[in-house]
């Protein structure tokens, strides 16, 4: 990586005590950015914020904030305490996320995949929009997944409520994750604002560890072909930081280079549909 001073730089990682993105918030303190984590376990949070403090010799500036970002109302509550501290965001890093073996519902009554997996990227996003805007030039990194690949959304069934298969539904939120790139980046046209999308790999982590056949062969396939969260949070980081990414807008990366995703990620129809539906479930909750 790249010997990068971000120095006056302010970023947000969200899923910041845990794997890729605990990787990614220390790193960016590394180069000297004020790294505010978003944490859902209070405790766990101010453990890894002791260990990130230990690490740096105490010289990290270090912020976090509380919130289950699958619920709407918690979404809300970090953005405000954020503006509440912050007049500037200089990176946003949308990383927090889930896999769940079986079909649960968020406190607002969404399937939890899409309420975490994608929701959370929508709405967070844009309650921090006008702040990215007035510190542009600002980035937003949203990792996704190559899980995307060969699959494609199912609007009429987006809750999942007739048939739930756990991978597929995981699958079809990391695509959204790519079409919500797509869809912002046109948005933000001109506003010195970008938004790329990106997979990490597969990576050794916690990260779909459930119950079941399918969190114990998770288990066992990370043992034998998954890489390193240090290397799993190198694509984020460069997005996050690198001087060669500046001005670079809507693209998917992988090995810190940018990728061609599949055909569905780049089907602008299905990106505005999910935009407009997901603007009408958070307008509901406001």
């Amino acid at each position: 990586m790249e010997n990068i001073n971000m120095g006056g730089k302010i970023v947000m990682v969200t899923g910041a005590t845990n794997g890729i993105g605990k990787i990614t918030a220390l790193e960016l303190a590394k180069m000297g950015a004020t790294v505010v984590l978003v944490g859902r376990n209070p405790i766990k949070t101010a453990k890894v914020m002791a260990e990130f403090q230990q690490t740096l010799g105490g010289k990290g500036k270090l912020d976090s904030i509380i919130g289950d970002l699958s619920s709407l109302a918690d979404i809300h509550s970090v953005a405000q305490t954020f503006l509440s501290k912050y007049d500037r965001l200089d990176v946003l890093v949308n990383n927090a996320g889930g896999f769940f073996s079986k079909r649960l519902e968020s406190v607002d009554g969404y399937e939890m995949t899409f309420a975490l997996n994608h929701l959370n990227y929508f709405l967070l996003t844009k309650l921090l929009l006008e702040v990215l805007k007035k510190s542009a030039p600002a980035r937003i990194v949203n990792v996704s997944s190559a899980a995307h690949f060969g699959n494609s959304i199912n609007f009429n069934d987006l809750q999942r409520k007739q048939k739930y298969n756990s991978w597929r539904v995981y699958a079809e939120s990391k695509l959204m994750n790519i079409l919500f790139t797509r869809s912002l980046a046109q948005r933000l046209e001109g506003t010195g604002v970008t938004v790329n999308a990106l997979h990490p790999g597969f990576v050794a982590t916690s990260f779909g560890h459930g119950k079941g056949m399918m969190g114990f062969a998770t288990k066992i396939a990370q043992k034998i072909f998954a890489i390193s969260p240090q290397e799993g949070a190198q694509t984020t980081i460069f997005l996050a930081s690198s001087p060669q990414v500046a001005g670079v807008t809507g693209k998917y990366f992988g090995k810190c280079q940018e990728q061609k995703p599949t055909v569905q990620a780049l089907d602008d129809i299905a990106a505005e549909k999910l935009w407009q539906i997901s603007e009408e479930i958070v307008q509901k909750q406001v």
